[in-house]
């Protein structure tokens, strides 16, 4: 078995990709009960994008309009934002990132394999991101307090992960990440935490 070197991590913030859309997902079950009639999870485990699959983009739509708070759509200045939340948390520890694309429903990472499980790498740039959002008060929901005083997460629980073994894996994924915003129509991004990718 190869070491893993690195990861391609995708998470989506809430309502971008939901654990029964009909693409595919990387969603084991369905916790959402207004959710659970569009059908069950649609795990997949290709490596490989399905965003392109064809689909019925009607049911999808459909679903997103059932759940409990519109989907996020990040501006801008909530984008660079959650960068800095970013910058922070590595700042404060030794992550490492070859790649990063924030986009307005998610996020694209190449990240160095860590003595923490990448469940706890991602864990706690989103949380550093969220805490950077409150305090410059950019939080999607801050009108939307729940009763216990919090605010709905801005981020899907689940995230998708994809396994790097070769320094040729790690070319490709930063590769891919570092087009993304230029595909969807947005600026090329250039981030102050990430590093460049030198062979390993």
């Amino acid at each position: 078995m190869k070491d893993i070197l690195a990861y391609h991590v995708i998470f989506g913030c809430y309502g971008f990709w939901l654990p029964n859309d009909p693409r595919g997902s990387g969603s084991s079950d369905v916790r959402s009960k207004p959710l659970q009639k569009f059908g069950p999870p649609t795990k997949v485990e290709t490596s490989h994008s399905v965003a392109h699959e064809p689909h019925d983009r009607t049911l999808r739509l459909t679903a997103k309009q059932s759940l409990k708070y519109p989907p996020v759509k990040l501006t801008g200045m909530q984008a660079l934002t959650i960068s800095q939340g970013f910058s922070h948390q590595i700042k404060t520890s030794t992550i490492a990132i070859w790649a990063c694309a924030i986009l307005p429903d998610h996020v694209h990472l190449v990240i160095r394999e860590h003595s923490c499980d990448i469940e706890q790498v991602v864990r706690l740039l989103k949380q550093s991101a969220t805490r950077m959002l409150l305090e410059r008060n950019l939080h999607p929901f801050a009108d939307r307090r729940l009763s216990s005083g919090r605010l709905p997460s801005v981020w899907q629980q689940d995230f998708r992960k994809v396994f790097l073994y070769s320094a040729d894996d790690i070319r490709a994924r930063v590769v891919y990440v570092e087009s993304n915003p230029v595909e969807a129509g947005l600026k090329l991004q250039k981030w102050s935490f990430v590093i460049p990718f030198n062979d390993i």
